[in-house]
């Protein structure tokens, strides 16, 4: 069997030794005669599985006490849903910050319900860079402010987190689906923190969600129980059946970040070296190019374009030939794409840059 480099956006890469793990244990976990997909969710092996998943996600995160964690059905497209109804039940207008496609859908979601105030927007410079802090203009009667901490399609992150004027009144939320896990975060400074898990923390189907304790109680009465936060909270995650496997691999992942990777600093670490890696490829050439400004580029997609468009298609044939997988961009944007997630090694970097070069000089 062969492991090819996989670049895909999501569902994306998982660490070898997580399947590997998954592999040996598929058929009988843990001498009990099946696997973790048909076991009852209510099972002391699956409770336990549950809970040393949660203990190792607040572990890394440092996620403190009077924060709930909770493991969903559903991506990040749900949670752009399900915020503003579990946080508009006092009223007010939703602030959101627009810096690319993930940012506008969640918007539109938020208008369905209730309207929503642009706080500031990266529409005017082409979705090239982030509007600085200064920019940001909340509405008066802001209940909340939003923003993609990193937009997968566009490769454009923040450098900073926003501020509002009182984490209570005012709480900061955010997508974090494509950045989370990737580097130390300090959990305090958001209410609500969601993320599909399809690309730093497991397969696709699963959503996670950390929401301060106090924000509980701020969901309109018509919220569906499917999506109410304190629902989901004080069930455990289980008012209904979960995505057990899913869960089960997550937690994998992060015993992998914990005891193999040594922490969120460690993979940080890993990780900036690989965006420097490639984004130096990149900028010594004039072959390829990336349009975000230095500031704002993504360590965990990396959009480029070739200088002659009509190399596309042969760009992607030969790197599927040479087991780099799923480097086209997305259609609205067109170009190419590598995404560098916690499971892309080092390694993998060096051979897409190793092919970028070899394609460079047989066809620039």
């Amino acid at each position: 069997m062969t492991r090819h480099h996989n670049f895909c956006a999501g569902p994306a890469a998982l660490p070898t030794p997580v399947l590997e793990r998954a592999r040996s244990e598929l058929l009988d976990y843990q001498g009990r005669g099946l696997s973790v997909m048909e076991m009852s969710h209510r099972s002391p092996e699956f409770m336990a599985i549950a809970e040393t998943a949660e203990a190792d996600l607040r572990a890394l995160l440092q996620v403190p006490d009077d924060y709930r964690v909770l493991f969903l059905q559903g991506g990040a497209s749900t949670q752009f849903a399900m915020l503003p109804f579990n946080l508009l039940g006092r009223g007010g207008t939703p602030n959101y910050l627009y810096t690319g496609i993930w940012g506008k859908k969640a918007i539109a979601e938020a208008r369905h319900l209730a309207g929503a105030h642009v706080a500031a927007s990266s529409e005017e410079n082409g979705l090239t860079a982030v509007p600085r802090p200064e920019d940001i203009r909340l509405s008066d009667d802001a209940a909340y402010l939003h923003y993609t901490d990193n937009e997968t399609i566009g490769g454009l992150a923040f450098d900073y987190i926003p501020e509002t004027p009182s984490k209570e009144s005012v709480p900061l939320c955010c997508d974090m689906s494509s950045s989370i896990l990737s580097g130390s975060l300090d959990v305090s400074r958001f209410g609500v923190i969601y993320a599909g898990a399809q690309k730093n923390i497991g397969p696709a189907g699963l959503a996670l969600v950390i929401v301060r304790d106090d924000l509980l109680d701020r969901a309109r009465p018509e919220t569906p129980t499917m999506f109410n936060y304190r629902v989901m909270a004080e069930n455990g995650s289980m008012y209904n059946t979960p995505p057990t496997y899913a869960w089960y691999l997550a937690g994998l992942v992060f015993d992998w970040l914990r005891n193999d990777v040594g922490g969120l600093e460690a993979m940080h670490a890993i990780n900036a070296r690989k965006a420097a890696r490639l984004y130096a490829a990149i900028d010594g050439s004039d072959f390829y190019a990336n349009p975000i400004a230095p500031i704002n580029r993504s360590r965990m997609n990396v959009p480029f374009v070739l200088a002659d468009e009509r190399l596309n298609a042969v760009f992607l044939e030969e790197a599927e030939m040479a087991g780099l997988l799923n480097l086209k961009g997305h259609r609205s944007v067109g170009g190419m794409r590598a995404s560098l997630y916690n499971a892309v090694s080092e390694a993998a970097v060096e051979a897409l840059v190793g092919f970028m070069d070899d394609f460079e000089r047989r066809h620039g």
